[in-house]
């Protein structure tokens, strides 16, 4: 699972004094030997430059000038031992790849700490559009999952929110078309009208015209390249306390599935309702569909990214039959096995960031 927290620069998957990390060191002792025991016809010395420009790629940069300077000492004393071993030009060499090999360690360090700043800006935006969960009100308990497609990203599109407000517990979820800071800053926008409305408005339609108008401002403030491309997926749910029924809203979402008494369900909407941003041509009329639930039923929201996600033969996802073969368990445990399976069927490649919500009715 992949939830707010700080970022990290990740770790070298090679231990300190592993053959990989001291592989520059290896090569000069390799080269090194050659040299002293093949003819010199052979004149294995001359890659002797080779290991420092290897040590610039992962060492910083005084260990990369050491490497160097030893090397340099080597081909001297290579060349002492065997005086027709070419040994000024190779020197001139060592020197001349050793003080590029420093510059580019140089600049190696600081890209990854403007990456590492990159990431602290990304964590931070991270905070604010997706809730730290998981989250328990009463007897109902919500966990979260958030994947992001990238393997280096740290949020994307994708978001959900959850609060409790006087009408019960009301939850959201959606995916914005697009990706990068644009998709992120659209996110945070309907996001953050959603908190307070959730709170302010009687009826999920009320949220949802709220929610319209948010990202229809955000939109006119930062047009995006194409307009009629650019709209968002909601999905909103209300779970009243102590009612037993589920009050949902779909503006071309994928429907939420529950998994009670072990059968599933497909909670679609009878009539559609407009995408965020696309109210003027689909028209702004809402529908709220009613369900019922009971205690020990599991509620599964998500995003698209879910049941897009192909195998090498490019079949997608089978989510409801998936569901449909979970042993009972709570929240936390159907999330884990979702993300544990979507990455085995997917090969570990995600084309798509995926976000869901698991809620176990108390």
């Amino acid at each position: 699972m992949i939830t707010p927290g700080r970022p990290r620069l990740r770790r070298r998957p090679y231990g300190r004094w592993s053959p990989a990390l001291l592989s520059p060191v290896l090569l000069t002792v390799v080269i090194g030997s050659l040299a002293y025991a093949t003819p010199r016809s052979v004149a294995v010395s001359r890659l002797l430059p080779a290991a420092p420009a290897l040590a610039a790629s992962m060492w910083p940069v005084l260990p990369t000038v050491l490497l160097g300077t030893l090397c340099l000492l080597l081909m001297i004393g290579l060349g002492m031992e065997f005086p027709d071993l070419g040994t000024p030009y190779t020197s001139a060499g060592i020197v001349a790849v050793t003080v590029a090999a420093a510059y580019g360690s140089h600049v190696r360090l600081q890209r990854e700490q403007t990456l590492f700043q990159v990431r602290l800006v990304a964590d931070a935006a991270q905070q604010v559009v997706l809730s730290p969960m998981p989250r328990s009100f009463g007897a109902v308990e919500i966990e979260a999952l958030y994947l992001a497609a990238a393997a280096e990203a740290r949020i994307g599109g994708d978001f959900y929110e959850v609060v409790t407000t006087p009408y019960g517990i009301r939850l959201l979820i959606g995916d914005v078309r697009g990706k990068g800071l644009p998709a992120v800053g659209a996110a945070a926008a309907v996001v953050n009208s959603f908190r307070e409305a959730a709170y302010d408005e009687p009826g999920l339609d009320g949220i949802a015209r709220r929610l319209e108008a948010s990202s229809t401002r955000y939109r006119a403030a930062f047009r995006a390249d194409d307009e009629m491309e650019s709209f968002v997926t909601t999905l909103l749910v209300e779970i009243p306390i102590g009612n037993g029924r589920l009050r949902v809203l779909n503006c071309g979402h994928p429907p939420p599935l529950l998994l009670s008494r072990g059968e599933l369900r497909t909670l679609t909407a009878t009539a559609p309702s407009p995408l965020l941003n696309l109210a003027e041509l689909m028209g702004g009329q809402y529908s709220v569909d009613t369900f019922e639930a009971a205690p020990g039923d599991l509620l599964l929201l998500f995003t698209d990214g879910v049941t897009e996600a192909r195998n090498r033969e490019g079949a997608f996802f089978p989510l409801a039959d998936w569901m449909r073969g979970q042993a009972p368990g709570g929240p936390r445990d159907l999330l884990d096995a979702l993300h544990r399976d979507l990455l085995r069927y997917s090969g570990g490649r995600l084309d798509d960031d995926i976000a869901a919500l698991a809620v176990h009715l108390g």
